[in-house]
């Protein structure tokens, strides 16, 4: 039987040069869930407009459920602007006041939040207050077994360390980049010259959180728990784009976390899903059949 794992917070258009590709962490997320044989859903919100119809329309191609994509009668569907750099690092434009900013609980989504195994959540949907208030009843209405992923996935100014705190306190497993770690650093004060792993481990022992993972691009990632770490070199590959490696590293740690995998084996499972996305483009990519092998084992 298939777990209930999903994504709350944004789906919008990522507009490349090329053209648009349907995206939102949340979104991604669920995609790879999804293509790891699981039940990926995603709860968002789009406008009444030829976009939201598009998300809608790709939805149903990537196959994904559109059960919980709320339809908002004033605000347009979300839009960012990419560009990507030598490196294949992308620049955000991330439009305001768009339909994820504007979430409500309605009562399916509260019946959701009681069938969740996994809820995946990050700020960038929390930066305005009604979809931040959305989110976090959303999370508590869901119960304390239900393992609740912060993907921290800090854009622009669009967080504070109120937002942060909050999350965190609700949070089974932090997930973020090394550059978030350093802001995460500044912003709670502690001395820089702490080592990335001690201070992992206090956030740990203040929020009780089970797992941090910090992805580090190129050079791999570092897992650690209460008791071990796992320090991944990660895989070396031509980068297309990076966008959505991070949300496929976070299903694929998810999944194996689920199936009660050590530090090594979500590392080596996440590492090697994350560093093929960054070498497709977009991030969607339709997975080919030397990565579905390696998946299936």
């Amino acid at each position: 039987m298939s777990l209930k794992i999903m994504g709350i917070g944004e789906i919008l258009w990522d507009v490349f040069p090329q053209g648009r590709k349907l995206g939102g962490a949340p979104a991604n997320f669920a995609y790879f869930v999804k293509n790891l044989a699981q039940d990926g859903l995603i709860a968002s919100r789009i406008g009444n407009d030829p976009l939201g119809i598009e998300i809608l329309d790709s939805l149903k191609e990537l196959g994904l459920a559109e059960d919980f994509i709320q339809i908002d009668l004033k605000h347009p569907t979300g839009t960012v602007g990419v560009k990507i750099n030598g490196s294949g690092q992308p620049d955000y434009i991330i439009n305001e006041k768009v339909a994820w900013d504007f979430l409500e609980l309605s009562d399916r989504w509260k019946r959701l939040s009681g069938e969740a195994d996994v809820i995946c959540f990050g700020t960038l949907a929390q930066r305005s207050l009604k979809s931040r208030k959305t989110i976090i009843n959303f999370l508590k209405l869901s119960g304390n077994s239900v393992i609740k992923v912060f993907d921290i996935n800090l854009r622009n100014d669009f967080y504070s360390l109120k937002i942060i705190y909050q999350s965190l306190e609700l949070a089974t497993i932090l997930k973020l980049n090394q550059d978030e770690l350093e802001l995460l650093k500044n912003l709670t004060g502690f001395p820089e010259k702490r080592d990335d792993i001690d201070f992992c481990r206090k956030l740990m022992g203040r929020f009780d959180i089970k797992l941090v993972c910090i992805t580090r691009g190129k050079a791999g990632s570092l897992l650690i728990d209460r008791n071990n770490y796992y320090d991944n070199p990660g895989y070396k590959v031509p980068v297309a784009d990076t966008v959505g490696a991070g949300d496929a590293f976070t299903a694929a740690m998810v999944i194996r976390y689920l199936d009660g995998g050590t530090l090594e084996e979500m590392s080596i499972f996440a590492n090697r899903l994350g560093s093929w996305v960054s070498s497709r483009t977009g991030p969607t990519p339709v997975l080919d059949k030397e990565i579905k092998r390696f998946l299936s084992k």
